[in-house]
């Protein structure tokens, strides 16, 4: 497989988070680890089939871990991983600045 090259180091970051849900699974997840359950909760527009590509997307580049356990029934966690907790800077900075711009327009969060 060839190299990918990027024109700015912003194109290869939101390679990794973007996508419609990929930075607000890692805004919940900097919380607590979550169950996929949890996770289809917090959005309610998402299908599981994109939830679910969304999360192996992450884990296939090391951002977040997904941790089985043999129980019955059966229970999987999705969490961040040390390198995932590395973009928490970077989406509290975004929260913040979506926050600011809510409240620039004159509209709420429905999360707050």
């Amino acid at each position: 497989m060839p190299k990918k090259y990027y024109d700015c180091p912003v194109d290869a970051t939101f390679e990794v988070i973007g996508g419609k849900w990929k930075a607000s699974i890692l805004y919940y997840l900097q919380a607590s680890p979550k169950r996929f359950g949890e996770l289809m909760a917090l959005f309610e527009t998402c299908s599981a089939r994109i939830l679910s590509k969304q999360l192996r997307e992450l884990e296939s580049v090391e951002i977040i871990e997904r941790t089985y356990f043999p129980e019955m029934p059966p229970k999987v966690e999705y969490a961040l991983t040390a390198y995932g907790q590395t973009l928490l800077p970077l989406i509290n900075a975004i929260c913040e600045w979506g926050e600011a711009h809510l409240e620039k327009i004159g509209r709420q969060s429905i999360y707050n």
